[in-house]
């Protein structure tokens, strides 16, 4: 399973709510315009909580099922860090009705393929199969959803891979135990803070017991959605979905906490010692994020930051491309940038660069920061905007080949609280920044007491260690 940390316009038809003798809830959803597309988004709400959200998509004779659960790392508690993620890999391992592995089995029989993801915020599992098959894997889907069933001893086993996988992504990766280290040291109190696939000594004390505790918990109706895109009828989705997740009981969910950072009073610094080829510098601004698609000063500074990390990062020979690794003064190999714009958490817009053979990361630091300061006095380009919304709105474009990718927007949209047509509505936003917005948000955001730096120093490697192999039954 991979640890990952992406239209919404509403088309239904009344009379889809009597498809089935299962109640569904009454939904507050405008019919389509006149001239709408017929690949118009639907959502529906069943009368136990679940959203349901369905995106025609005609050009093959396949369709995407995703289900997505509101819930993440950051929702576990000091001390059992990395459940969510193990609770993932143990959906896979049973229910009343399948054995061990025998999901994966049962979708490759009818031509599918199927994964899920973990993030801080969500969790996800989705099967892309024939069209008609859909049916099937719903059914699956739903009743591991509501029946999830394993062993102590098929925990214990699973866990091992998932320690194991661990070791291979992380422990034994340079970039990631900086970021990893630099998480928890840029957040004190944001479970983000802790890392997705969980400390290790919490692995290691972590039970079955409180795997099924998590799922307990968690994995209800009221918190889950279910995307559909694809060769596909939004009534027949909604039949499908009442029958085979109508039935599945609800329950409250516990009183979610703010856990709101605390302000930070001064800039904090952290060196890693790793065996690795080169040095890297990792820099940490703590920024606003957008709450909603609705004008405000946070949520206008988070899109003026996003194109921001755009003019810097955007595109093969931005500035920082240009600045830093081209020419015969270049001090870094790479160089990027990039901005948290959405989560349920506190968001960060980083910068990061290797530095060039001779240079050091404090150059490397200073020359990265140097382009901010540069824009913070003198602005950006008309030029500058003008490709780099050109290039959001082809990649708008672009994104709705693949049905895989507009269901996984269309969750991630739901996970975040975003409405129907957040798509459509984000890119206008964006498009809206100005030159005037990004130069202001330039000199608000980067100063020292907003700041976290974590530095690779490179260790020589072990002439003897041997690559560590993917852990059986590993996921991605």
């Amino acid at each position: 399973m991979s640890l990952t940390y992406s239209s919404f316009r509403a088309a239904v038809l009344v009379a889809a709510f009597a498809l089935s003798g299962v109640p569904v809830a009454h939904a507050q959803l405008q019919p389509p315009a006149a001239g709408s597309p017929a690949t118009a988004v639907s959502q529906f709400k069943l009368a136990n909580g679940l959203t349901v959200i369905v995106k025609p998509d005609r050009r093959a004779p396949t369709a995407v099922h995703m289900l997505w659960v509101r819930v993440g790392s950051i929702d576990e508690v000091d001390g059992k860090s990395g459940v969510a993620h193990v609770l993932e890999h143990m959906m896979f391992k049973g229910t009343d009705k399948l054995a061990p592995g025998e999901f994966s089995r049962r979708v490759a029989q009818v031509g599918g393929r199927e994964n899920a993801f973990t993030s801080m915020d969500y969790t996800g599992y989705y099967q892309q199969v024939p069209a008609n098959r859909l049916g099937d894997v719903m059914a699956l889907e739903a009743d591991r959803f509501a029946h999830n069933r394993y062993s102590d001893d098929e925990f214990a086993k699973e866990l091992a891979v998932v320690k194991e996988e661990r070791r291979m992504r992380t422990d034994d990766n340079p970039r990631a135990v900086l970021g990893e280290q630099q998480s928890a040291v840029t957040f004190i109190a944001s479970p983000y803070r802790r890392p997705v696939i969980g400390w290790m000594g919490d692995l290691d004390a972590l039970t079955a017991h409180d795997a099924r505790e998590f799922y307990k918990t968690w994995y209800t109706p009221a918190n889950a959605a279910v995307v559909v895109v694809g060769d596909v009828d939004p009534p027949a989705v909604l039949a499908l979905a009442k029958k085979h997740y109508g039935g599945i009981k609800t329950h409250a969910l516990p009183e979610r906490k703010p856990r709101p950072e605390p302000a930070q009073i001064g800039p904090r610094r952290i060196e890693v010692k790793a065996p690795a080829e080169q040095a890297l510098v990792s820099l940490n601004f703590r920024v606003p994020k957008m709450t909603s698609l609705e004008p405000s000063p946070d949520n206008d500074d988070a899109l003026a930051l996003t194109v921001l990390s755009a003019v810097l990062d955007g595109y093969s020979g931005a500035r920082l491309d240009r600045a830093l690794t081209q020419g015969p003064d270049r001090v870094a190999d790479s160089a990027g940038a990039g901005n948290g714009l959405l989560g349920r958490g506190p968001q960060l817009f980083s910068l990061t660069g290797v530095p060039a053979d001779g240079k050091t990361a404090a150059q490397v630091e200073s020359a990265l920061r140097a382009q901010v300061a540069r824009i913070a006095q003198e602005g950006v380009s008309e030029a500058e905007l003008a490709r780099v919304k050109t290039q959001w709105v082809a990649s708008e474009v672009y994104k709705r080949d693949s049905v895989m990718g507009q269901a996984q927007e269309l969750g991630h949209y739901w996970i975040q609280g975003l409405p129907l047509d957040a798509d459509e509505r984000l890119m206008a936003r964006l498009r809206g920044v100005t030159a005037a917005q990004v130069q202001a948000v330039a000199q608000r955001y980067f100063g020292d007491e907003q700041l976290t730096v974590a530095t690779l120093l490179p260790q020589p490697r072990d002439p003897n260690a041997k690559p560590r192999v993917a852990p059986a039954g590993a996921r991605h």
